[in-house]
């Protein structure tokens, strides 16, 4: 039964049609989170993105695609988002058993210009093929090639709505168009990637956890002119849902690279005090024995549950 967290979120989401709006629930209503207004998502895409090696030689069983369906599964995910081979691999093998979402479009490690455009490497059809709830698309702000990611997003959001597909969209602001590198995570610019991608229709946004960085020209004048608050990780969270419609979109974070579990933990913390609607950790996960990952993984839904709860 859907409760009533779930019920709120899904209002605002009334512009979609009922196939869409049944796939925003399954994902809200799964796993240990579900009916909680929380989720917490495996992606593995990191394959294509940085290389097999670099993806699981820290804990081989990676290697085997099965192996994170079982994770996901185990350790009670509302998703699990993965490039085509990957889902295909155990999408008959594990039925029903998990809301999947498919990653339509990869870069990969070979070539990093400074403008990037990922490559589409599947389609509506194969979500629609494979039982997905939802497809995963990444676009770049700040790339030269933006508008080119635009345009393919827009595409695929119709097709996919047509078939009752959510959207994720992956928000990376990179390229040209930024002043520098650390842009890419300063807090003028992801809040400006959470509304591009709620402006392109994206049901579920991903960025990164926000740096305190003011990047853009003016916009340190303009943020210290309102009031902005920035200070700390939950403020500068708070202020990305707010640039997300007012919260009335789910916008998640990332987990990024590797890094130690207390620190994971702290931003997490950070995150949920924020209102985050929670987080999509894959190589923080899946780079642990499977035993050491799901406890990982219950902590942080642990975390969130709390904080649904206040």
């Amino acid at each position: 039964m859907t409760t009533e967290k779930v019920k709120k979120i899904l209002r605002n989401y009334g512009h979609e049609n009922p196939g869409v709006v049944r796939s925003i629930a399954r994902i809200l209503n799964h796993g240990k989170l579900g009916g909680t207004g929380k989720i917490v998502i495996l992606p593995v895409d990191q394959g294509f993105e940085h290389g097999p090696a670099r993806s699981f030689a820290p804990n081989p069983a990676g290697y085997d695609p099965l192996y994170h369906f079982e994770l996901a599964i185990e350790s009670g995910c509302n998703a699990y988002a993965a490039p085509l081979g990957f889902l295909e691999a155990g999408a008959k093998e594990y039925p029903d058993e998990i809301p999947l979402i498919l990653k339509v479009n990869s870069s990969d490690l070979m070539y990093k210009p400074d403008d990037p455009i990922p490559a589409v490497t599947s389609t509506v059809e194969d979500a629609v093929r494979i039982g997905a709830d939802a497809i995963g698309f990444t676009i770049y702000p700040g790339s030269a090639s933006r508008n080119a990611m635009y345009e393919t997003l827009q595409y695929l959001t119709l097709e996919a709505k047509n078939h009752g597909l959510a959207v994720v969209v992956w928000s990376y602001p990179r390229g040209s168009g930024l002043p520098n590198k650390n842009a890419e995570t300063a807090v003028d610019v992801v809040a400006y990637a959470a509304h591009i991608a709620a402006q392109m229709g994206a049901d579920l946004i991903k960025v990164k956890p926000p740096t305190s960085r003011i990047a853009l020209p003016g916009n340190k004048e303009l943020y210290d002119k309102h009031g902005i608050k920035i200070d700390t990780l939950a403020d500068r969270v708070r202020h990305v849902i707010q640039s997300a419609f007012a919260g009335r979109r789910i916008v998640i974070f990332s987990g990024g690279p590797a890094k130690a579990t207390e620190e994971v933990y702290e931003e997490i913390r950070q995150l949920a005090a924020g209102g985050a609607y929670g987080s999509i950790i894959g190589r923080n996960s899946f780079q642990r024995k499977k035993e050491e990952a799901i406890e990982f993984l219950h902590n942080i839904m642990d975390i969130y549950a709390e904080a649904a709860n206040e």
